[in-house]
């Protein structure tokens, strides 16, 4: 996979935070009732909209099915997220880690 060199040392995006700036203002829609089309409470919503909360597969598949898209995309987001942070994280770590190889 070749990475854009212009996103290279940016860190990957929370899909809440692409939500809470790109999507729900497009949808011209209070938070309180895109909660309640998504089924999902005010807490769930808000704590995804500030970073707090993962997408899980569960809201993944609402949000496909309200915004369209499909899941995928949302989970796609979500795991580079989570990647990303837990390999800053971990960064010390992983250098102690060698890398094998098969035997010829």
């Amino acid at each position: 996979m070749t990475l854009n060199p212009l996103l290279k040392g940016l860190r990957p995006t929370h899909p809440g935070e692409v939500l809470r700036e790109d999507v729900l203002p497009a949808l011209n829609k209070p938070k309180a009732e895109i909660a309640k089309l998504l089924g999902v409470s005010r807490p769930t919503l808000y704590d995804v909209l500030n970073e707090k909360r993962p997408i899980s597969p569960n809201l993944a598949l609402r949000l496909g099915k309200l915004v369209g898209g499909g899941p995928e995309i949302w989970l796609s987001m979500q795991q580079a997220y989570d990647l990303a942070e837990t390999k800053a994280e971990i960064a010390d770590e992983l250098k102690n880690i060698p890398t094998l190889h098969a035997a010829a």
